[in-house]
């Protein structure tokens, strides 16, 4: 046998040895790792029932719990329950001075559970939750980590339906403040406090979408609540989500200003046009009632007077406007059909008075002796003249009038007075709807941006993608 073949047998045998050395270096080390946690948990040594001992092991002072959370995603935010769904990673730290360990050396970093009633846990729960449930695909998410320093670290994946309380009146230019409030339920603060861990409390996921919200910005702060058994520590976090206006502007907005540019139509038909005018007034009528009812279905029933109400209302007035509008066109094409008839008679009647005379005139004519007339000739310019100065007289003095001086701008003022309703509405009706759109969104966005000032005036951190 050659010196090479002695050498391969050499390099296989301490490989095998080394191998070895390193299996049994790993067994060793977890062995090690359960006689660790046999000296902190087992049976008759470690009680969960009892809390930990504050800060230097000292049993006067309360246990201090630091929390922080990872908000992996919001899936809806609903107006008509006033609730919200999240998602999140929800962390909890605190040091138990029974569970400090030997390390080895640097070796053991941490010790890692998954079963939650090993140790004593703090007895958090989120006070506006109405439903939640923790993940079990595929295997629970949740896990302890046990430090030597006797540090523990909860970490739990949760979902959770909260409530949110809104207020709708600038609906749907509005800002929502939704909360997140955590407390605990049996310890008081002499023996339990909950506090923000600092740095980074609350994250957020990169790329966060919600369908018609943003999330602006949001706020950490502390709600300790006190009862009839105690005060109890209180954590929460205000998460301010601002509307997406698109949306409304699309489906809302718009859709109701071309129904009452439409009922506009109306007033450029021609008064004689009963059906076309009819249908279109009802017809845009019916459409923005039914698009009213559409938006009050989404939302819940509310005792105050939201922005949409505002907006929804004044249209539905302006198109009612429109309708009577027509009503009114129509009783006076009427009234001034029947004041024509009637001097059409009158003029008849006159016409046939003046025949009559002028008959009685032309046999007199041949009369044998000269007479004065008593009724001169209807043309006459003397008899003429005497008729307009009676006119005069018995004409009441003229005033001033700014709206007929205004109407004789129009060329059709000498139209009926049904005309002149249509060239008057065909003005008035959009410069009125004009001056309401601009009291109207000055009024609500000035109100937005008070309260974007007033949530900027506190302590808040600005949330950024």
């Amino acid at each position: 046998m050659g010196t090479g073949h002695y050498f391969w047998v050499i390099f296989y045998f301490a490989s095998l040895c080394s191998a070895s050395l390193a299996n049994n270096a790993k067994i060793n080390f977890r062995e090690k790792e359960k006689k660790v946690l046999d000296q902190i948990l087992g049976a008759g040594k470690y009680d969960a029932r009892i809390r930990p001992s504050g800060i230097n092991g000292t049993e006067n002072l309360p246990t201090y719990v630091y929390v922080n959370m990872f908000l992996r995603s919001i899936s809806k935010i609903d107006d008509y329950k006033m609730e919200y769904s999240v998602q999140l990673t929800f962390r909890e730290q605190w040091t138990d001075e029974r569970l400090k360990f030997d390390d080895i050396q640097g070796r053991l970093k941490y010790l890692t559970l998954t079963e939650a009633n090993r140790v004593w846990m703090p007895d958090l729960f989120f006070s506006n939750e109405k439903e939640g449930h923790f993940h079990n695909i595929i295997m629970p998410n949740v896990y302890i980590r046990i430090f030597p320093n006797g540090s523990v670290l909860y970490s739990i994946r949760i979902s959770l339906t909260l409530a949110c309380p809104m207020n709708l009146k600038l609906y749907p230019l509005d800002r929502q403040i939704c909360s997140l409030r955590m407390a605990s339920y049996g310890w008081t603060t002499n023996d339990l406090v909950f506090l923000w861990k600092e740095g980074d409390p609350v994250q957020v996921v990169k790329n966060l979408h919600l369908p018609r919200f943003t999330l602006e910005k949001f706020l950490t702060d502390y709600c300790n609540s006190k009862t009839n058994t105690g005060e109890y520590s209180c954590l929460k976090v205000d998460l301010l989500f601002k509307r997406e206006f698109s949306y409304y502007l699309i489906q809302i907005y718009i859709p109701c200003c071309m129904l009452v540019i439409v009922s506009w139509v109306s007033f450029w038909l021609d008064q004689g046009a009963v059906p076309a005018r009819v249908s279109l007034g009802v017809t845009t009528l019916l459409t923005m009632a039914t698009q009213t009812s559409g938006i009050n279905a989404s939302l819940p029933p509310v005792s105050y007077t939201k922005a949409i109400d505002v907006w929804t209302g004044v249209c539905l007035t302006f198109v009612f406007g429109a309708l009577l509008e027509f009503a009114l066109v129509n009783y006076a094409s009427r009234s001034d059909m029947h004041k024509e008839n009637m001097k059409k008679k009158r003029r008849d009647l006159e016409q046939a008075s003046l025949d009559a005379a002028s008959d009685l005139l032309d046999t007199d004519s041949n009369a044998t002796f000269a007479m004065k007339p008593l009724v001169r000739h209807p043309g006459d310019p003397l008899a003429l003249e005497k008729l307009r100065q009676c006119e005069v007289h018995m004409q009441p003095p003229k005033r001033p009038n700014c709206c007929k001086t205004w109407l004789s701008k129009f060329p059709t003022r000498q139209c009926s007075r049904s005309k002149r309703i249509d060239v008057i509405s065909r003005i008035t009706f959009p410069l009125v709807f004009a001056l309401f759109n601009l009291v109207y969104w000055s009024t609500y966005l000035f109100r937005d941006e008070e309260d974007e000032h007033r949530w900027n005036s506190k302590r808040c951190v600005r949330y950024s993608y």
